[in-house]
């Protein structure tokens, strides 16, 4: 297929390498120094949005957060002046579910059609083609798009209509963020109480409290390794959606809006371009620091 592909950061850049591999001609905009490889792999670099829309069929975004996605579909020169009848934009961001139906609207006003398709897994999932895509349509445009999806994912669903898949990727991060949050507390309980936190881990996978949050991140906490794999500024962007999302429905989520609390504050003192999993430093400081 002829693939327009906007956002090569650091999940961007493994989806469309797997997508040039698999043989797909790729329209690139926004390539940087650390994306050239994949000219150099067979991409073709891009001036605008507008003609990356013109020269493709299918226009994948995976940008950082909402006004971004607005910004390249209907700014200046953007996806939106550049389509024509019959094309497919899908939105791999994560992004606002009311603004996605909102974007979804507009772009098929045009006779094309929209799906959003936010993933999980991070850059480690990106990477190895493992990711786990929700995704929001209609049957035929998933239909369309399910080929490509398989080159970048494992488990990947329709779960309903346009913003659905948006909805699912931010329960997503209520549970992994709330996740974080409680193997925090039990590996800084742990320490405090005088016990190893690498060995208490240890115990822990054996148990009920085993996760891939408790395997995964909860070693880096016991290292204290926080190269990003998800950026803890992007993590507390999706807990403000569910925050947010939260208010416009009236329902109450106490856990997930204290947790979005824990992350401002761990933006705020300087841990935004950290992993998620240093989340654990900020309790540490509201303890008194480490001991």
């Amino acid at each position: 297929m002829n693939i327009g592909f906007i956002g090569l950061g650091v999940m961007g850049r493994p989806m469309a390498e797997h997508l040039i591999d698999a043989g797909h001609q790729l329209n690139l905009s926004r390539v940087k120094d650390v994306s050239g490889y994949l000219v150099t792999k067979g991409g073709k670099a891009i001036d605008s949005a507008k003609v990356v829309a013109e020269t493709s069929d299918i226009i994948i975004l995976m940008l950082p957060d909402t006004p971004d996605v607005d910004a390249v579909l209907f700014g200046e020169n953007g996806v939106a002046s550049g389509l024509s009848a019959g094309k497919l934009v899908i939105d791999m961001s994560s992004i606002s579910p009311v603004a996605t139906k909102h974007f979804a609207a507009r772009i098929e006003a045009l006779d094309c059609d929209y799906l959003d398709a936010p993933v999980s897994g991070g850059e480690v999932g990106a990477r190895a083609a493992s990711l786990t895509i929700m995704v929001g349509g209609m049957e035929r445009a998933f239909e369309r798009a399910k080929p490509l999806f398989e080159k970048m994912g494992k488990n990947i669903t329709l779960v309903g209509g346009v913003g659905d898949g948006q909805t699912t990727k931010v329960a997503n991060q209520i549970i992994v963020g709330l996740t974080i949050e409680a193997v925090s507390e039990a590996l800084l309980f742990s320490k405090r109480a005088g016990a190893d936190p690498a060995k208490v881990r240890q115990a822990l996978m054996g148990g009920f409290a085993a996760s891939r949050i408790l395997e995964v991140l909860g070693e880096r906490m016991v290292k204290e390794t926080f190269d990003p794999g998800f950026r803890m500024r992007l993590h507390r962007k999706d807990m403000t959606l569910a925050v947010d999302a939260a208010r416009a429905l009236d329902i109450a989520l106490p856990n997930t809006a204290a947790t979005q609390q824990l992350m401002n504050a761990a933006v705020a003192s300087g841990d935004g371009d950290r992993d998620h999993s240093a989340l654990i430093k900020t309790l540490e400081r509201l303890c008194g620091g480490a001991r």
